[in-house]
């Protein structure tokens, strides 16, 4: 699933490609998506990229194309479309497991456990997070979940459904609920929900390098990702994880 971002870029580069047979110059993607730089339409062609959206083209200048369109595309198109030239960023906006563009925690204000005196704790499930491919998923809460007391501590928790294998050595599988709680601090070797550029958010391994961070997969299938430490923000730490057996 993409952003608002991204949709708006793919589509924008779509139409355009139809209208005139070339694709929009990096300076009128930043324009279309009121960027300050063009280092974000790098990173949303690049997200864009490894999605299976668009194709860059070698040794061709400003040479994109569009391998597919998302999926029932339909009237949500339409209505990304009718704002592509100069789009409403001034409305609150989310991405994967429900994180926000900004800077501040989306989750429920103090989303303190709720005990249930039967079973455990109740906590949000506040959307997916991907153990893989960073992906951007548009959820709000929509359930809760039962913890045993045993997770919970001080502080605040949320849980979110893993999707992807990338930490299946880690133990944690595709379908998983990983209990996570809420900080924005993290040591090496900690598994964290990790939020690159404030759209994507990915469940990894954290690592501090000097000025870049790394996340790393369980799985060698996988890279390890190094990023710019400022790139990268944590949102929580995994605590503990649920798993359903069919």
């Amino acid at each position: 699933m993409l952003t608002r971002k991204q949709q708006i870029l793919l589509q924008f580069i779509h139409e355009r490609l139809q209208e005139q047979g070339v694709p929009p110059s990096f300076e009128e993607m930043k324009q279309a998506l009121d960027l300050k730089s063009k280092s974000g339409i790098h990173r949303l062609i690049t997200a864009l990229e490894e999605r299976g959206f668009i194709r860059r083209l070698p040794n061709r200048a400003r040479a994109l194309e569009v391998i597919k369109m998302p999926e029932a595309w339909g009237e949500k198109a339409e209505a990304v479309s009718a704002s592509v030239i100069k789009p409403d960023f001034t409305q609150s906006r989310t991405v994967s497991g429900g994180f926000a563009e900004d800077n501040v925690m989306p989750f429920p204000k103090n989303p303190q456990p709720v005990e249930d005196e039967a079973h455990g704790f109740s906590i949000p499930v506040m959307g997916k997070i991907a153990a893989g491919v960073p992906i951007s998923a548009i959820q709000e809460n929509s359930h809760s979940v039962t913890v045993p007391p045993e997770m919970i501590g001080q502080g605040e928790y949320y849980a979110l459904t893993v999707e992807g294998d990338s930490m299946i050595e880690a133990g944690i599988h595709d379908g998983d609920t990983a209990v996570i709680r809420q900080t924005s601090q993290a040591t090496g070797g900690d598994i964290v929900v990790a939020l690159i550029d404030d759209e994507e958010a990915t469940l990894k391994t954290f690592r501090r390098e000097g000025e870049t961070i790394a996340l790393e997969a369980a799985n060698p299938a996988y890279a390890v990702r190094q990023l710019p430490a400022q790139r990268v923000k944590v949102q929580g730490r995994l605590v503990g994880l649920i798993r359903r057996y069919h």
